[in-house]
């Protein structure tokens, strides 16, 4: 047995170096499966992305998957990526198991909930309101920040980090609060701030149902340890139903085991892992 790669099209080449190809998975010249790769629009032309790679059906668990992993990977270092990672839907085992075996680790996952009916009122002391401007220039300054930081201790080039962080801010906040769709909840107690939420109304599947997505909490350090996380959650809930959704999800990084621990016992489940690796 021999498994290699065959182009099944064309070198796609974008701005600022991006690039995209599609590969047939060959077995003594015969295709067995596909991969595609692609460099990250995210974290730019040295981040890779393993966007899809598949065996047929009667021809897997005698490795071609593993060989044509590897391969891809060998193409996207040829581009001068340095990181590749690749996503797995919850309940897709084997995918795991491969991508574990290649020396991939979970950065983060998606997780998301079904909404009831039924909201739940704040807290007795508690109040929310809208964000105001002056408080959105100084959170937006810092969480541009903070957010590329974030990436960098979980493995990325700072330059990579730097770029996911201005070209996700830019592209979610065009308008800033004015932004449709979009609502940014103040927590109060006593008149003073305790934390804050994002959430935004999208459209996870392209003509599929709109549903909420928290992009940012945060209790203040001062006022953490008293479960302020969790009223700004279901506040998040509450506006998602507002706005007529049924549906709530969010990204969480998988070292964050208390923000893991909060949503699953809220009950969010996970959607999607995310997997990366040095190369």
């Amino acid at each position: 047995m021999t498994t290699t790669l065959r182009p099944s099209g064309p070198l796609q080449q974008g701005d600022g170096g991006a690039r995209s190809r599609r590969y047939d998975v060959c077995d003594n010249g015969r295709p067995v499966g596909a991969v595609a790769i692609s460099t990250d629009e995210a974290f730019g032309p040295t981040a890779g992305v393993l966007s899809s790679l598949a065996v047929d059906e009667d021809r897997r668990r005698r490795g071609r998957g593993t060989i044509a992993a590897l391969a891809a990977e060998e193409v996207l270092r040829g581009w001068g990526c340095t990181r590749v990672r690749a996503e797995v839907p919850a309940g897709n085992d084997p995918a795991r198991r491969l991508a574990t075996a290649l020396g991939y680790t979970e950065r983060s996952r998606n997780m998301a909930k079904d909404l009831g009916p039924d909201t739940v009122p704040l807290p007795a002391g508690l109040t929310a309101r809208a964000m105001s401007e002056e408080e959105f220039a100084d959170w937006r300054q810092e969480a541009v920040l903070a957010y590329a930081r974030s990436w960098v201790e979980r493995g990325a080039e700072p330059e990579q980090a730097r770029l996911k962080s201005e070209r996700d801010h830019a592209a979610l906040l065009p308008d800033g609060l004015a932004t449709e769709k979009v609502r940014f909840e103040v927590l109060v107690r006593a008149g003073e701030a305790v934390g804050h939420v994002w959430v935004a109304l999208r459209e996870p599947e392209p003509g599929g149902p709109e549903a909420g997505f928290v992009f940012d909490v945060e209790v203040r350090a001062e006022h953490r340890g008293r479960g302020y996380g969790r009223v700004l959650m279901l506040l998040a809930e509450d506006v998602t139903r507002a706005w007529g959704a049924d549906r709530l999800g969010l990204h969480v990084f998988a070292s964050n085991t208390p923000a893991l621990a909060l949503y699953e016992s809220l009950g969010y489940t996970t959607t999607r892992y995310n997997l990366a690796k040095a190369l």
